[in-house]
């Protein structure tokens, strides 16, 4: 399919790191002796947990001391953020694609999509973020496969970004979010996950959240926030707009104000 033999492969390292921080019982040796085989992700690991971000009291020095500190979740969000972000420095683009507005927007739904799975209980909330974060690969793919369509596809999405996914599908015949997971599924990425990518443009329906659910409401989010590519279109909107929808009407300020926050010590380190 479209341009996925030209992707990059996980690293080993990554994929054996996200069994371990599947599993229930997870050793903190072995995800310290995982992180300390590759020496980049090692020091990236430890330039993100003495950063700001966490507000370490003092310098964390070694991987097992930042892998305890840390926790499985945070850990996990982390080396995926660093992983999946220099893996697109590995790809050439065309021009008119911006990798920095793509890598915000990408970052800004993973992070929104981990805080909502959480206040909500929602299926398969442990893969929220790398759901998030992997959720627009399908428009790297198009721009990497065929810059003209892409351009194109650009041009009818000015007046409305939430059409791209039609004009996708009016000229290539599938869309982005197809692509996507198709991708995901070459990484052999777990199946809810590709399956939340997948459908990440359906709005929630009755019952508990599904995780494509918490994508869009999190994309929704972000956009209205002004976060990355299009996004600009809708920003100045409601950001609680699309929160509010899925019950967190009471939870929307504390949740936006904690996203902010992380948001924007992020950036500096991705």
């Amino acid at each position: 399919m479209m341009s996925l033999g030209r992707l990059p492969p996980f690293s080993p390292v990554l994929h054996r790191l996200m069994g371990e921080l599947a599993l229930d019982a997870v050793s903190f040796k072995k995800l310290a002796d995982l992180i300390e085989g590759d020496t980049v992700l090692a020091s990236n690991v430890l330039r993100v947990v003495n950063s700001s971000l966490y507000g370490m009291r003092a310098k964390v020095n070694s991987v097992r001391h930042g892998v305890s500190m840390l926790g499985t979740s945070n850990l996990r969000n982390i080396v995926l953020n660093l992983s999946v972000s220099q893996l697109w420095n590995r790809i050439r683009t065309p021009r008119g694609w911006s990798m920095q507005h793509f890598n915000q927007h990408s970052t800004a739904v993973a992070m929104l999509a981990d805080l909502v799975a959480m206040e909500t209980n929602a299926e398969y909330a442990e893969g929220a973020f790398t759901a998030g974060l992997l959720h627009d690969m399908g428009k790297l793919l198009i721009a990497m496969a065929l810059p003209e369509e892409f351009a194109e596809i650009s041009r009818l999405a000015e007046a409305d970004w939430r059409e791209d996914a039609a004009h996708e599908q009016a000229i290539l015949g599938l869309n982005h979010a197809d692509l996507s997971a198709a991708a995901l599924t070459h990484w052999n990425l777990p199946a809810p996950i590709v399956e939340a990518v997948r459908c990440h443009h359906e709005a929630p329906g009755e019952g508990r959240l599904a995780l494509s659910s918490v994508l869009w409401v999190a994309n929704r989010t972000a956009n209205q926030l002004g976060v990355g590519g299009s996004a600009a279109v809708t920003a100045g909107g409601d950001p609680a707009e699309f929160l509010n929808q899925i019950g967190l009407e009471g939870k929307a300020e504390a949740l936006l104000e904690e996203f902010v926050r992380s948001f924007k010590a992020s950036r500096k380190l991705f």
